[in-house]
């Protein structure tokens, strides 16, 4: 890339025409390379991609934009298009990913809160820049040493400065997280115009993923969820308690059998979160939050003694001591130790008694000490 030599060790990546690869550089620095194929590219996706290597480079150095660190348009063979590639720094995972891996864990709402500001943090940068991503995901952030960043603005779009919303003629969203007004009607028309609300709507599914484990619309079909998103008759459920379900397995027969819930993972989801995400997925543009009101919220600087979660049972003041039958005991080679320790003492002490004979008729000073002793170790309750 522009003369840099690169190493490719792993492909991490891919979708439509472009593929991403892990790299490794001459200063042994690790990076993502992302190269797009050209040949099958109108003039309007070109014009995409160069708005997304302008608005890289002009959001250089904000730590939550992924960092660009070069780029290449290089025609092909036989004026052919060719590629064009891009250097960025590399993350470790991205949300998608995370948010998997988190269904085997239950609700941690400070991991919520953590993962929940940094987004916010960053989609909040590009609308400052008058920039409405409109296709938001949890595959467009990554998580780069323990930080969340945005990446991918391949449809990403600047707002005119006299207004807060632009009309689209095009929209390539992912229907789980697309709002009601990035849904067009059967006549082809929009509802409302497609700006800075409809990321909050994207948000909210995304917080909502968070919390419950998926999408607010994830049980429905394509066509389903095209008309459940913008109809206000479809009630979005909001649980008071997050569950985590076993993976199901198939039967005998190989049907698949229901999901499992696991009660040990069950969670109650705090009002405060929940009432965030309604504010998020109003169906209504104008009624949703902004950013800088859900930054202001108290919660997202949530501690772990913080967390509202259900009380242990009380324990008792004294433990209770274990039912034991006539013939068992409880001892420890320390109890035992110090029993023969005891019976060597009373053997020196009286030289002409017979232990066992005395134990056993508790008979005598000796004998009563040996078995008052032998109780207390054993916490034995004589019969």
């Amino acid at each position: 890339v522009n003369r840099k030599v690169y190493a490719r060790l792993d492909m991490i990546g891919k979708g439509g025409s472009s593929r991403v690869y892990k790299v490794l550089s001459h200063s042994n620095q690790m990076y993502a390379v992302k190269r797009v194929s050209l040949d099958r590219t109108d003039q309007e996706t070109m014009s995409g991609y160069m708005n997304e290597i302008s608005l890289l480079k002009r959001l250089e150095g904000n730590h939550r934009i992924i960092r660009l660190i070069d780029s290449e348009v290089k025609a092909g063979p036989d004026g052919s298009k060719g590629h064009l590639t891009l250097v960025m720094e590399l993350g470790e995972i991205d949300m998608a990913r995370l948010l998997h891996d988190q269904l085997k864990q239950p609700l941690n709402v400070v991991w919520v809160a953590y993962y929940w500001q940094q987004m916010l943090q960053a989609v909040h940068v590009i609308h400052e820049e008058k920039i409405v991503h409109s296709d938001l995901k949890p595959a467009n952030f990554v998580v780069v040493r323990g930080q969340l960043k945005l990446i991918d603005f391949g449809i990403a779009n600047a707002i005119a400065n006299d207004t807060t919303n632009i009309h689209r003629e095009s929209h390539v969203g992912t229907v789980n997280y697309m709002s009601p007004e990035a849904i067009e009607l059967q006549e082809g028309v929009r509802r409302f115009k497609v700006g800075r609300p409809s990321d909050i709507w994207s948000l909210g599914c995304i917080l909502y993923q968070m919390v419950y484990g998926a999408p607010p619309f994830h049980k429905l079909g394509v066509y389903q969820k095209m008309r459940a998103i913008p109809d206000p008759e479809y009630c979005i459920e909001y649980p008071e308690h997050a569950t985590r379900f076993e993976s199901p397995q198939k039967g005998g027969d190989g049907s698949p059998q229901q999901n499992k819930i696991l009660d040990h993972m069950t969670r109650s989801v705090p009002t405060v979160v929940i009432s965030t995400i309604k504010r998020c997925l109003d169906r209504g543009p104008k009624a949703r939050a902004t950013i800088p009101d859900l930054l202001e919220n108290e919660w997202l600087g949530m501690r772990e003694t913080e967390v509202a979660s259900p009380p242990p049972p009380p324990r008792p003041e004294t433990p209770p001591k274990p039912e034991l039958g006539a013939d068992e005991a409880i001892i420890t080679p320390l109890f035992m130790k110090q029993l023969l320790a005891y019976a060597i003492q009373l053997g020196r002490a009286h030289p002409d008694v017979d232990f066992d004979d005395a134990f056993l008729a508790n008979d005598g000073e000796v004998g009563m000490l040996l078995e008052a002793w032998f109780y207390q170790l054993t916490d034995i309750v004589p019969h």
